[in-house]
């Protein structure tokens, strides 16, 4: 019975396997892979990453503009820290801000763009900051 239960197991294990590689679209930075939601609509946008209470090391949210403008983010309702990562419309990496802190004032700071982006990858705190990116380094969009 146990052998029987053991060959059934087998199959599922490899099905939840190949589930699990179909996670969602994936963002590529300095050679690692990011599964990203996708914020390309104005009410994604201004929900964001609001009221997480966690986020995996591989997961995170790319935020899309029509056009690369000024973009400055804040932290209001943010319950974790996060990484944010601004690029232009090339994807090339512009500026970041790392281990942007959760706020819950009326008042929150703003983590601005040092120039315009059309993409905005934030992470968990400390994961963007780990790949040591460099102004110029490029992220590989979904298809």
């Amino acid at each position: 019975m146990r052998l029987v239960l053991m060959l059934l197991a087998v199959p599922l294990l490899s099905l939840a396997g190949c589930s699990r590689a179909a996670d969602g679209p994936t963002v590529e930075l300095k050679g690692r892979t990011y599964t990203v939601e996708i914020a390309d609509e104005l009410h994604e946008q201004a929900r964001g990453l609001m009221f997480r209470r966690e986020l995996a090391p591989d997961h995170g949210m790319l935020f899309v503009y029509e056009a690369a403008e000024r973009q400055a983010y804040w932290m209001r309702n943010c319950h974790i820290p996060l990484d944010i990562m601004y690029f232009d419309a090339a994807g090339r990496f512009i500026n970041a801000h790392y281990n942007a802190p959760p706020c819950n004032a009326a008042q929150c700071p703003s983590y601005p763009s040092s120039a315009p982006a059309k993409y905005v990858l934030e992470l968990g705190g400390g994961v963007g900051k780990a790949l040591g990116i460099e102004p110029g380094d490029a992220l590989t969009l979904p298809r």
